[in-house]
């Protein structure tokens, strides 16, 4: 029995005690409602850099985002973020329900050309709001700004109405699941669905550059060119994977029995399937399997790693971030065996990629990636992942720890006979309120 079960079961049994004890229930209270925290004057540490900001980096460019990453590799890891780390990224919020990229000031109105809105940040913002809870306002009013900004061919590109790309698109379908809504359901008035948006950047074997890019069929493009010609990007199609699977930055981790799925590459043939815009046969989910075969695929090409070439360099460095990337969306996937491959090349190169052990988004990304596949979230080769991260930020409220002692004072540790003895004092209990009835009404 899970332990989240069996506290159920003792608040149960605990409910009928009462109830066979007392001759009228009590009516519960209602619970308190979920309000969003207003927009202030941002305090700073003595370092200068915003109180309950995650990282000592300048923030100016991710301070929103990586504060997201953070927040939710706190809730995948089952600790509970500092409030002040909630608020800092609520208090990011403009006004119209968007996110900058960073506010420094956010006690003032939103500037469109200082703080212009950002689609990826609000997009990941209201996953990690919907994650930790507390905070439906802000949730609700970032869902309603993302698809008032939605384009009609039913994507997103980087700011509002911009050119759809398969990023942005991506992470908005991953904040409608996170939040409960259908993403297929989500249109903008006379235009497509996120997901129709999302395929058509799919690299098919009808598609226009299919020819430049031999082995490329599965993957997914940024964006097409002024020529509608479409172009790999490994970024785009771990992003277009997860997102093509319905999920979000923070997937469920696989069962402990559950197997692997082996990665099936699309095939192209002669004759219909070479027709423009056929597409991948069976939607999405079959279409979320091609784009994992091809990244499986350019993973052990380079060693269970992808490469890329940093601006002003021809050299090729590893690029971490987007393989982290990739072993999430392979495990949602159920490609275990492909992700785990990578992971293991992550945690032999996790010092390499956090450097300073002071990159909150990096380690976040590692634990969200530890716990896709199944593994503990809060730790990764001998690393304590979760430990590293507090470092970089507030205090977590409550640490993994701390919810497993509640959970084993609540009950959850009560051996079965001990539900056996409460069953028979129930019993009893009943016995005797029956038997005396009885006898008061005996003449």
């Amino acid at each position: 029995m899970s332990p989240r079960r069996r506290r159920a079961t003792v608040l149960t049994a605990a409910t009928v005690l009462s109830a066979a004890a007392a001759p009228v229930a009590s009516a519960a209270a209602p619970a308190a409602p979920i309000t969003s925290v207003a927009a202030s004057p941002a305090r700073t540490t003595a370092s200068g850099l915003p109180e309950g900001l995650y990282g000592t980096a300048d923030p100016k460019y991710d301070g929103v985002w990586r504060q997201s990453m953070a927040l939710l590799a706190l809730d995948g890891a089952k600790a509970v973020p500092a409030r002040k780390a909630v608020d800092w990224l609520t208090g990011q919020q403009c006004a119209d329900g968007s996110f900058a990229a960073y506010r420094a000031e956010p006690g003032k109105k939103c500037d469109p050309d200082d703080t212009p809105a950002d689609i990826n940040a609000t997009a990941l913002a209201v996953q990690a709001l919907a994650a930790v809870g507390g905070r439906s306002d802000a949730v609700r009013e970032g869902l309603e700004w993302l698809a008032s900004v939605q384009n009609k061919d039913g994507g997103w590109g980087f700011g509002p109405h911009a050119d759809s790309d398969a990023n942005s698109t991506s992470l908005v379908i991953g904040a409608l699941h996170a939040t409960g809504r259908n993403p297929a359901e989500t249109t903008a008035e006379g235009g497509e669905s996120p997901y129709d948006a999302l395929l058509s950047f799919q690299l098919t074997c009808g598609s226009e550059g299919i020819e430049d890019a031999p082995g490329a069929q599965g993957a997914f493009a940024y964006q097409p060119d002024k020529k509608g010609r479409l172009a790999p990007n490994n970024d785009a199609t771990a992003a277009a994977v997860l997102a093509a699977l319905g999920e979000g930055a923070l997937p469920e981790p696989p069962a402990e029995d559950a197997g692997n799925t082996p990665v099936t590459p699309l095939k192209c043939a002669s004759g219909a399937d070479q027709e423009k815009g056929k597409g991948v046969p069976g939607g999405r989910k079959a279409a979320a399997g091609a784009g994992a075969a091809h990244l499986a695929a350019t993973l052990k090409k380079n060693g269970g790693h992808f490469t890329s070439v940093a601006p002003g360099s021809s050299d090729e460095q590893p690029d971490y971030a987007n393989t982290a990337d990739a072993v999430v969306a392979l495990a949602a996937g159920g490609h275990r065996d492909a992700a785990a491959t990578s992971l293991s090349w992550l945690a032999d190169n996790l010092d390499k990629w956090d450097k300073s052990r002071k990159d909150p988004a990096a380690i976040s990304s590692l634990m969200l990636a530890s716990r896709a596949t199944g593994g503990d979230p809060t730790e990764l080769g001998g690393t304590d992942l979760l430990s590293r991260l507090n470092r970089t930020g507030p205090k977590p409220a409550k640490m993994p720890e701390d919810e497993a002692a509640e959970q084993q004072d609540s009950g959850a540790g009560i051996p079965i006979w001990a539900f056996v003895l409460i069953g028979l004092a129930v019993g009893a209990g009943f016995g005797i309120l029956l038997s005396g009835r009885r006898k008061r009404q005996q003449p």
